[in-house]
Formats: structure tokens, sequence, C-alpha cells
């Protein structure tokens, strides 16, 4: 990344600018602290799936923080090519994870890309709030 950015932008100034908030983004990436311990109870008793819009790598970064071990299920918009609220994304987390939509439930924050799209499907939601302290 550093080379493509040192390549295209000639100005060190805005090369400096763009390293910061590429950075800055990186750390909003960290999963909460309590996120392993949280996943490990879970998984015992539970598929884990993950429905995301994401760029490509997903699971390689839940591996790098050694999370892709608890989740069961992973539909990420950009290895699928199509984008949560598509009912679609859904229905091939549900498809995955051999369930019906009655015996999955869809956790989220987002009212319009997590609980709305699971409601309509027939999931369970739990809405949760979350954000920058």
């Amino acid at each position: 990344m550093k080379l493509a950015i040192r390549t295209l932008i000639s100005d060190e100034g805005h090369r400096e600018q763009i390293q910061e908030k590429l950075k800055f983004c990186k750390e909003l990436e960290r999963p909460f602290a309590s996120a392993d311990a949280v996943l490990q109870t879970l998984s015992q008793h539970y598929k884990i799936g993950i429905i995301a819009n994401q760029s490509p790598g997903t699971e390689n970064r839940l591996d790098s923080y050694g999370l892709r071990k608890y989740v069961d299920v992973l539909a990420c918009s950009a290895e699928e090519g199509v984008s949560k609220p598509d009912p679609e994304l859904y229905a091939v987390a549900l498809k995955q994870a051999g369930c019906k939509p009655e015996e999955a439930v869809m956790i989220g924050d987002r009212i319009d890309n997590d609980i709305i799209p699971a409601k309509k499907l027939g999931m369970h939601t739990i809405r949760i709030l979350q954000g920058l302290d």
C-alpha cells in the first residue's frame, strides 16, 4: 500500500495525510477486547456467522485476530458480489449455515442494513448500539 501511495501521490504532505487516515482506519478495524471471549462462549452453543459489506480479505483479517476459528459462516459483499441490504447476501449466509430464517438471529447496529432486511426474511433480530466514546 505504501508503494502505491508513494507512486500515485507526488506531494509529500498529501502522502503523509493519507498514511495517517489509513492508520486511523486500521485502528477502527480492530475487534473489541472482549470479542475472543464472547465468541468462544457463543460458539460452544451456536453457529456463528458474519454477514458484512466488507472489502476482500475479511477471512484473513479474522485469522490475524485469532477469531476465524469461531466463525462458521462468512458471507461478505466483496466475495459474494452483492451487498447488504440485498436479501441475497442473507440467503447466502442462511444456505451456508444450513438453517431457515426463523432459526437465525441477526445481530447488527444498523436498522437499514441489518435489522429491516433480516426481519423481512423472517429472521430474529437484535439491534446493538455501538460507537466511539
